[in-house]
């Protein structure tokens, strides 16, 4: 009897060892001293370096194992530790920690006389209760505006901007510095306050008279009392003010399809080249994720043309009956100074969204275990209702789940029922295994059987791309979605997350599903792709694009595609129309560049000609072509069509000096040329951060969103790439 209780005393202890070095998930809620939610609180595992950021609610939700000693922190509270026992769910209360400023000054408007004079400033009255100092400025300087940046976001330490800017977002934050130290928002609003001695704020003229352009919105200068930040590094700055930093989980896990950069080709041995378009941009946002966490980005994560085609361009709207306009510009190559680029632009006809078919939309959710962290399930149901919110009466909406097995929670419902739509919504949680294939299939039958002749039906996926149960391999998902796209149902698949996150699924899926593929890395994307490009997004105006362009060898030496690698066709599937391509939605931009080494330029980057062939020879026309470059050639079926249509037009012996071309040109010239950078691809010979910033500054206008402004500083900040 005792020899039993021995055992069954050992089997207890070695039961609660394996349970406490298991990970597990911890959940919670952060609230403040009021028990009201914090949004955008931090909390780090200090053992394990994993980090969470609280949602709207104040929820949380990160991997630990018994005895991690998790750290929670939100801009001028107190820091709280707390070591994970057994519990599941640990909910913290935060305290404020910070103090008042004692005086503001706001260096406004200069005249010509003098760049200090006649300077408007204002002084911050006393305030009795606590505040930290980029609240501290909300309401108490004239023109200066502070917001929250709360959602899924890596930094959500408040924004400060100083108002003259064309929106109030965290595109227009000012310069910050401390002591002469450029320094960062999250590093301004850790600063005591009592060390501060003053703090001005520059405006417009005053501002990039003394810093530049890079202070167009304009500058807070902290000087402290010992200036004690005085020729601190940045890493210094930190340690200094105590600021942990979570060390970004490495994407280990996630899986991308490799591929080999396109060459440059004779057209005496390849007269044609031969791709299908391509309207994806989730390659772009993925990388924006990488470098926003000061991770390296996977050279296979970088697809140009979908970095070229995040961005949109003004090209003019067709003026005839073809759904879309055809653009083309030849300039000088940034990089390659012997070299030219050749711009293709193709504009999607704008149709008003009353003139819009119905849609018949079937959300097919993944539900897994997988989906648990805050930028995946959380985001995702946050995400599609911007998508409810632009649906109409006559459109409706059925919601699929997939995890362990696939189930419809909500039938078709009509788009006027939000409400019922949203509510359904909420109630989604994760848990369970990735039954992908099995989704899918569900998903195409429901939107098959509520099929609207002559509408715009499709099954929109939102996952990790994380399928690991049933249709697993890529080849077979790929059987599968064409087997379903012979149904007449387009598709759109989003992407989330990160660790585990399998690109290679997600674009294999898009490109086989007559469809599109964005990655929304955070609420602001999903904002651009589910709501302001609402209609681009899920209406095609045109499916299976293809393009077909012949160079003239009396012109052009050799050519090479700029990306769109997994994009190229045979010669022969251009007429083909049993070969799939790219669709092209309403009012949506589509841009390939070429570049092209002339007639008669020696170049380091042309192969060995071949001997002369016996049996074979490749006579050029004898026709006087001199004033032709190439001839373009496209086609395209309507949405609910079988049979393609040509489109034909040639392309002018005509190039312009790159300082005269258009703003197009030269900003989507600077995208491609750091999508080249970061591959480290071999056919660029300079790859000057500075000079490709210089060249998107040259190009950057029609910007009302600040995207192109956002690429510029994600260039600026990405100077460690070689």
């Amino acid at each position: 009897m005792k020899s039993l209780k021995l055992i069954s005393s050992a089997i207890a202890m070695l039961i609660c060892f394996i349970s406490m070095a298991q990970e597990r998930t911890i959940t919670g809620i952060v609230s403040d001293e009021t028990k009201q939610p914090i949004p955008g609180a931090n909390i780090i595992n200090e053992t394990s370096k994993a980090a969470a950021v609280t949602n709207f609610d104040g929820q949380y939700s990160i991997q630990a194992k018994t005895g991690d000693m998790l750290i929670f922190q939100y801009i001028g509270y107190k820091t709280q530790r707390q070591k994970v026992q057994n519990s599941n769910t640990i909910n913290i209360q935060l305290f404020s920690d910070a103090q008042t400023l004692n005086e503001v000054v706001v260096v406004g408007y200069g005249t010509s006389t003098s760049e200090y004079e006649d300077r408007s400033y204002a002084r911050a009255e006393r305030r009795k209760e606590k505040r930290e100092i980029s609240k501290g400025l909300q309401g108490k300087v004239a023109g200066v505006a502070v917001q929250s940046n709360v959602g899924y976001v890596a930094n959500p330490s408040p924004t400060v901007i100083i108002r003259g800017n064309a929106t109030l977002s965290p595109k227009n934050e000012p310069l910050y510095i401390i002591d002469g130290v450029l320094a960062k928002s999250n590093q301004m609003a850790k600063i005591n306050p009592s060390d501060i001695k003053d703090l001005k704020v520059l405006k417009d003229v005053d501002a990039t008279s003394i810093y530049g352009s890079k202070a167009s919105n304009g500058v807070v200068v902290i000087s402290t009392k010992n200036e004690i930040y005085k020729n601190l590094t940045e890493k210094e700055l930190d340690k200094k003010l105590n600021i942990i930093t979570p060390i970004p989980a490495e994407p280990t896990q996630e899986d991308y399809d490799s591929f080999v950069e396109n060459a440059f080709e004779s057209p005496k041995t390849a007269p044609l080249s031969t791709f299908s378009i391509d309207v994806d941009n989730a390659s772009y946002t993925n990388i924006r994720r990488f470098l926003n966490n000061g991770q390296q980005v996977p050279k296979d994560a970088v697809r140009v043309e979908e970095m070229v085609n995040f961005f949109k361009y003004t090209y003019p709207q067709p003026k005839d009956e073809n759904p879309f306009s055809i653009n083309t510009e030849v300039s000088d190559s940034p990089w390659n100074s012997n070299n030219k680029i050749l711009k293709i632009g193709l504009q999607g006809k704008n149709i008003p969204t009353n003139d819009l078919p119905a849609s018949n939309l079937v959300f097919l959710i993944d539900v897994s275990g997988s989906m648990s962290d805050m930028n995946k399930l959380p985001l995702l149901k946050q995400s599609l209702k911007i998508l409810v919110n632009e649906l109409r009466p006559k459109d409706k909406v059925a919601i699929v789940v997939y995890a362990g097995a696939a189930g419809m929670v909500l039938p078709p419902t009509s788009g006027d029922e939000k409400k019922t739509i949203i509510d359904a919504l909420d109630q989604l949680q994760s848990g369970g295994s990735t039954a992908g294939g099995a989704g899918i299939k569900l998903a195409y039958k429901t939107a098959s059987e509520n099929f609207i002749k002559g509408g715009n039906n499709r099954v929109i996926l939102a996952t990790d791309g994380d399928f690991n149960v049933g249709s697993a391999s890529n080849s077979d998902m790929e059987k599968l979605i064409e087997e379903k796209r012979k149904t007449g149902v387009f598709l759109t698949c989003l992407g989330y997350g990160m660790g585990n996150y399998k690109d290679s699924k997600m674009e294999i899926l898009a490109d086989k599903g007559n469809g599109n593929y964005a990655y929304i890395d955070n609420i602001q994307e999903a904002n651009r792709f589910l709501g302001k490009e609402f209609k681009g997004s899920m209406f095609a105006i045109a499916k299976d694009v293809k393009i077909q362009i012949e160079f003239n060898p009396k012109q052009v030496q050799a050519y090479r595609l700029i990306g769109y690698e997994n994009r190229k066709l045979r010669p022969e599937d251009f007429k083909n129309d049993a070969i799939d391509a790219g669709e092209l939605g309403s009012n949506h931009t589509v841009t390939a560049l070429y570049e092209i080494i002339p007639a008669g330029v020696k170049s380091d980057y042309l192969a060995e000609q071949p001997d002369d062939l016996k049996y074979t020879k490749t006579e050029p026309n004898t026709n006087n072509y001199n004033n032709e470059l190439a001839t373009i050639k496209f086609r395209y079926k309507k949405p609910d069509g079988d049979k393609s249509i040509e489109m034909v037009q040639v392309i002018a012996n005509k190039s312009v000096a790159l300082e005269k071309s258009s703003d197009d040109m030269k900003f989507s010239a600077a995208v491609a040329w750091f999508g080249l950078k970061l591959r480290d691809s071999k056919l660029i010979k300079d790859k000057s951060s500075e000079e490709i910033v210089k060249l998107a500054k040259q190009g950057n206008s029609n910007d009302g969103e600040g995207y192109k402004a956002e690429f510029i500083r994600l260039v600026e900040g990405a100077k460690q790439y070689n």
